[in-house]
C-alpha cells in the first residue's frame, strides 16, 4: 500500500468508504442467494408430511434422504471449491445455482423412495461448492478483521430463510390439489425458480476481483488491493506458503474439519427434524411453520451479538466453545420437554448456540490459508464438516424409529456439540491473534501442534 494511504489521515476514511461499498454491492445479493439455497433444508422437513402420507416414508428413511444431499456435496466440492478460484466466482456461482434449481424443479416427479434418494444426491451434486466458494471469495474483497461480521451477514439467511420459509411452507401445503399437484410439490417448484433467476442477477452484478470493480473510485481500488496483499503477505512470513496438497493434508484444516463435522451433526440433525418434532405437538401444518419460525428468529439475534464480540475481542476459540456448550445445553433440555410448548424454549436456546459458533469459526482459516490452498483447504473444512449433515439426519431418524422417541437423537447431537467444544479445546491453541505490526492484521489463528 502506498505510504501515503496507509499511514496517513486520509486512511480510516478510505476504508470506512471502500469496505462500504464493497459490503453494500456484494453482500445484499450472496446472503439472497444463501437464503434460497437453505430453503430446501426447511422445505424438505415439510414436504415430510405430504410423502410420508404419499409413499409410506418412515423416519429413518427420511433422515437418509435428507442426508445423502451432503453426500452429493462432498464428492465434489473440493473439485468444485478449485474450479471457481480458477474461473471466477461470478460465472461458477451462476452455474451453480443454474443446476441447483434444475435439480430442485425435478423433485415434483419423485414417486418412490429411489428417486427421491437419487434426486436428493443429485441435488447435492448441484449445489456443491457454493458455500465454500462464498467463503473463499470474502477473502478476495473483505480484510481479516471484517470477516466474523460478514459471515455472520451470510449466516443471517439460514436462520431467516429456516424462518420465513418455515411460515410459507406451512402454508403452501394448503395448496394441496391444485392444479393436480400435491402440496409438497408446490414446495419443490418455489424452492427451484428463485435460484435460476437470481443465476441472471450474479452476472450482472458480482465482481471477481477488486481490481476489476469499476463500482469502485481508483483509490479505493488500490487500498483494498494493497489491504489484501499486505495481510496475504503476513500469512506467508507467519505460516508460510501451503500448496493446494499441503492444504489438504495439513493439522490446522483437519483439525477445523473434525470441529466442523461435529457442530455441523448437530445444526443439520435439528434443522431437518425440527418441524416434525414440532408437528408432534398436534399443531396444523401453519402453526408448525410459525413455531418453527421462533427458533431461527431467536437464534439470529444470537449469532448477530455473538460475531459482533467475536470481531470486537479479535477472538475466535471461546467465541465458539461457548457457543457450542449452549447449544448442547438447549439440546438436552429439549428431550425431557419434548411434547410440550417449553420444548420450543430449549430448542431456541440450542439456535442461539448452534448459530452463534459459525462466525467465529468461519474466521479461523483465513488466518492462516490463501490462494489455492485457501480453496482446498475451506472446502475440506465443509466436506469434512458437510458429513455432519448426512450423519445427524440419519442417525436422529434411526433413533426415532428404533425408540419411538426423538428424545435419544436430541442427547445424541447434544453430544456432538459438545465434542465440538472438546476438539477446540484441545487442537486450537489460541484464541486471540497476536497482533502483526508488519502487515497491521489481526494475525494469525493457531491449532495446536505443527503443520506436516
Amino acid at each position: 500500500m502506498a505510504a501515503g494511504l496507509r499511514g496517513g489521515a486520509a486512511a480510516p476514511e478510505i476504508e470506512r468508504r471502500t469496505v462500504a461499498k464493497v459490503s453494500w454491492r456484494l453482500l445484499p445479493l450472496i446472503v439472497l442467494i444463501y437464503f434460497v439455497a437453505y430453503m430446501d433444508r426447511t422445505n424438505v422437513g415439510f414436504a415430510a408430511f405430504g410423502l410420508k402420507r404419499d409413499f409410506g416414508f418412515s423416519a429413518t428413511l427420511y433422515g437418509w434422504a435428507a442426508g445423502i444431499f451432503f453426500l452429493g456435496y462432498v464428492l465434489f466440492e473440493i473439485p468444485s471449491n478449485v474450479l471457481l478460484e480458477r474461473a471466477g466466482a461470478r460465472l461458477w456461482i451462476a452455474r451453480i445455482m443454474v443446476t441447483w434449481g434444475l435439480v430442485a424443479g425435478s423433485m415434483v416427479l419423485i414417486t418412490g423412495p429411489v428417486s427421491f434418494l437419487a434426486l436428493r444426491f443429485l441435488l447435492g451434486v448441484a449445489e456443491a461448492g457454493f458455500f465454500p466458494g462464498v467463503i473463499l471469495y470474502f477473502t478476495f474483497w473483505f480484510p481479516k478483521r471484517y470477516r466474523a461480521r460478514v459471515v455472520a451477514a451470510l449466516f443471517l439467511a439460514v436462520p431467516g430463510s429456516n424462518a420465513l420459509t418455515a411460515v410459507i411452507s406451512g402454508a403452501l401445503l394448503q395448496l394441496d390439489g391444485v392444479l393436480g399437484l400435491h402440496g409438497w410439490q408446490w414446495l419443490f417448484l418455489l424452492e427451484a425458480a428463485p435460484s435460476i433467476l437470481l443465476a441472471f442477477a450474479v452476472l450482472a452484478l458480482m465482481t471477481d476481483r477488486p481490481e476489476q470493480a469499476a463500482w469502485l473510485a481508483a483509490e479505493e481500488r488500490r487500498w483494498l488491493r494493497d489491504e489484501l496483499a499486505a495481510e496475504r503477505a503476513g500469512t506467508l512470513r507467519a505460516h508460510g506458503h501451503l500448496t493446494l496438497k499441503q492444504a489438504l493434508t495439513d493439522r490446522r484444516v483437519l483439525a477445523l474439519g473434525a470441529i466442523y463435522f461435529t457442530i455441523g451433526t448437530a445444526t443439520y440433525g435439528i434443522t431437518f427434524f425440527m418441524p416434525p418434532i414440532l408437528k408432534s405437538l398436534h399443531l396444523t401444518d401453519w402453526e408448525t411453520g410459525v413455531a418453527t419460525a421462533v427458533p431461527y428468529v431467536v437464534g439470529t439475534l444470537g449469532m448477530v451479538a455473538w460475531s459482533w464480540s467475536s470481531d470486537r475481542r479479535n477472538e475466535r476459540r471461546w467465541h465458539f466453545v461457548i457457543a457450542a456448550l449452549v447449544a448442547a445445553l438447549g439440546l438436552v433440555a429439549s428431550g425431557p420437554l419434548l411434547g410440550s410448548l417449553w420444548a420450543l424454549t430449549a430448542m431456541s436456546v440450542a439456535t442461539i448456540g448452534l448459530y452463534g459458533s459459525k462466525p467465529a469459526f468461519w474466521a479461523m482459516p483465513g488466518e492462516f490459508l490463501s490462494g489455492p490452498a485457501a480453496a482446498g483447504g475451506i472446502a475440506l473444512i465443509n466436506v469434512i464438516g458437510n458429513l455432519g449433515g448426512f450423519v445427524g439426519p440419519y442417525v436422529l431418524g434411526w433413533l426415532k424409529d428404533y425408540t419411538g422417541s426423538y428424545e435419544a437423537g436430541l442427547y445424541f447431537l447434544a453430544a456432538c456439540a459438545l465434542a465440538s467444544a472438546a476438539i477446540t479445546v484441545v487442537s486450537v491453541r489460541s484464541g486471540r491473534a497476536e497482533a502483526d505490526p508488519r502487515d497491521g492484521t489481526g494475525g494469525a489463528f493457531r491449532p495446536a501442534g505443527p503443520s506436516p
